[in-house]
């Protein structure tokens, strides 16, 4: 029998303990940068596992900061964690059918709960809003952004439709620009949405066709997921338009759990978004700010020029960042991790920035 010489084998090691650190390492994405005087510098960014994995929790204690690859201490540039309240604004937008076949099905009780509790675990990190549809031309308004979800949506239980086919294709298309409208107007610089829609099927109303469904995504700068659980779920349809993520069961009986991981998905996503503020050192010319985080022994970076020109003392870490409002930027999509009843699709849409609007406003439903 050969025998593997020692030094392949220390080889081999080195390679497969440098590929396992790559691959637990830290994903850090920027989103924005402000810089004002006298010498304030804040980023705006996303952390991530490299397997996509939102990154929660991290306080500035698990930041470090270099100027120029040299470190700056924590001492000198105060850094902190602010709200990201105070620059950036999350949206919600469910979309729940309400047609013949979920409200005739006897499963309303369990509805009302599961997008309840949806609206508890996303609500204090996203001002959610709910609307529904049926067969008719435009959605119902149920709950306005920041509203009271529970209560609105416990109101369902006693409605019926004014028509009980399924326009689902017309639903998408109209929440889509109503998202758009909503982030077009929000009153802080850093802009994001998230479109999620419950179906028990298809479309049946054929109000709208699935090409104009995917104009309408294809010119949306937010995330879209879908939650569908009934024996005419159409697994293809809804795919197309849970563009970051998927669930569907024929099983009626899993609407909580579809809504559950939805959920959960979209709280990590919330909580993945950081504020880091500092009082930078320097005092003129060009310089090159890296921020890295580590958590758990896993580490990774990002990095922002800046200019340093009339920078002096007297920085308030605290001070209000000042983003661009006119030229707000998309946030970088979460990678979705495949679960059990959860689908991605294989292609996801070019990101397209908030206010963009792909056409939407143009769409007249058929009556």
């Amino acid at each position: 029998m050969r025998k593997t010489p020692a030094w392949s084998l220390a080889i081999s090691s080195s390679l497969l303990a440098g590929l396992v650190a790559g691959c637990a390492g830290l994903n850090l994405r920027l989103v924005d940068a402000s810089v004002r005087k006298p010498s304030n510098v804040a980023v705006y960014f996303t952390v991530d596992t490299r397997g996509g994995q939102p990154v929660a929790n991290l306080t500035p204690e698990d930041f470090r900061i270099y100027e120029d690859k040299q470190p700056v201490s924590i001492l000198e540039s105060k850094q902190t964690i602010l709200q990201p309240e105070v620059a950036a604004i999350h949206y919600t937008l469910l979309l729940i059918d309400m047609s013949g076949s979920v409200v005739d099905s006897g499963d309303m009780p369990a509805l009302v709960q599961a997008a309840s509790s949806f609206g508890e675990r996303v609500g204090p990190y996203q001002k959610v809003a709910v609307y529904t549809f049926d067969g008719s031309p435009h959605l119902t308004p149920v709950v306005g952004f920041g509203g009271n979800v529970r209560a609105g949506v416990n109101s369902l239980a006693t409605r019926r439709p004014r028509d009980p086919s399924t326009n689902l294709n017309g639903a998408v298309i109209e929440g889509t620009r109503l998202l758009t409208q909503q982030m077009e107007h929000a009153p802080v610089p850093l802009r994001f949405g998230t479109l999620v829609v419950f179906t028990d099927g298809t479309d049946r109303a054929h109000r709208a066709s699935p090409e104009e469904v995917d104009h309408a995504l294809d010119g949306a700068g937010f995330e879209t997921y879908v939650i569908g659980a009934g024996q005419e779920v159409d697994r293809t349809q809804l795919s197309r338009i849970g563009r970051s993520g998927t669930f569907t069961s024929q099983n009626r009986a899993d609407v909580q759990k579809g809504f559950d991981e939805i959920g959960a998905r979209i709280e990590a996503a919330s909580r993945r978004f950081y504020l880091l503020s500092y009082c930078s050192p320097s005092r003129a010319g060009e310089h090159e700010v890296e921020v890295e985080a580590i958590a758990a022994g896993r580490s990774g970076r990002l990095s922002y020029r800046f200019n340093a020109n009339g920078f002096g003392p007297n920085c308030d870490p605290k001070q209000k960042p000042a983003f661009d409002v006119h030229h707000p930027r998309p946030a970088p999509p979460p990678k979705v991790v495949e679960r059990a009843a959860v689908e991605r699709s294989e292609t996801p849409p070019p990101a397209a920035a908030p206010g963009s609007g792909g056409g939407v406003g143009g769409w007249t439903p058929k009556r």
